[in-house]
């Protein structure tokens, strides 16, 4: 065999990564289903987002957020250096543009752990290179024992938690793909099987077609 047909046989394809967006409501165990993707899936990573609020003091710059000011911010926002933003409470938070698309040239995947109206600004931004899963609760009666059972929040914050829940639960059928939560270890293989699949996708191989190329140059030498 040609060392060129062999060469092209044990090459390694290289992909574009994925951009996996998981959303959910307050309590659908969304939280729980990231963090343990990445802690047991290889080649993916969390984006971390800028922000303009404080950083508190449990919190490590570049790690949790990328804490920054305002006129940065700004700057950042109208210069397309931002692939989503958004204003929670007078502070901006915004998904920066640049070390997503070097991680998916490199063939990265980037975890989001954004709402739907982030989602949208990414759909607009890189649709081709979007994932989205949306996590539902069981039942709405399971979700409100699920954030009693966490103890953070006052009754009064639940109840508002739950009419955000049901805002957020009418755009699901904006995502790609729908888990709802019944088990967390099923979910979790269900949204791990969500990833392979995608990984798989010919649009995400973004060297197959001259792989092919040569695979096919390689039959016809040895059939010549």
């Amino acid at each position: 065999m040609p060392a060129e047909a062999a060469s092209s046989q044990h090459r390694s394809i290289a992909r574009r990564g994925i951009m996996l967006v998981v959303s959910s409501p307050s309590g659908a165990g969304k939280t729980t289903l990231t963090r343990n993707l990445i802690e047991q899936e290889k080649h993916i990573t969390l984006s971390v987002s800028v922000t303009t609020r404080p950083r508190r003091p449990s919190e490590i710059d570049g790690v949790h957020y990328h804490f920054i000011s305002k006129r940065r911010f700004d700057i950042m926002r109208d210069s397309a250096e931002l692939l989503e933003w958004a204003e929670v409470h007078g502070n901006c938070y915004g998904t920066p543009r640049e070390p997503v698309e070097q991680a998916l040239a490199a063939g990265r995947d980037v975890l989001f752990d954004i709402d739907w109206q982030g989602t949208r600004q990414l759909y607009d931004a890189m649709r081709d290179d979007v994932v989205s899963v949306f996590v539902l609760p069981p039942s709405a009666a399971e979700l409100k024992a699920r954030l009693e059972r966490r103890a953070e929040d006052s009754d009064e914050i639940i109840v508002k938690r739950l009419r955000n829940a049901a805002e957020e639960i009418a755009h699901w059928p904006e995502y790609d793909y729908v888990l709802v939560n019944r088990d967390l270890d099923k979910s979790f293989l269900r949204l791990r099987s969500i990833l392979t699949a995608e990984r798989l996708k010919r649009v995400h191989r973004a060297d197959m077609e001259s792989f092919v190329e040569g695979l096919l140059d390689g039959l016809r030498e040895i059939t010549a």
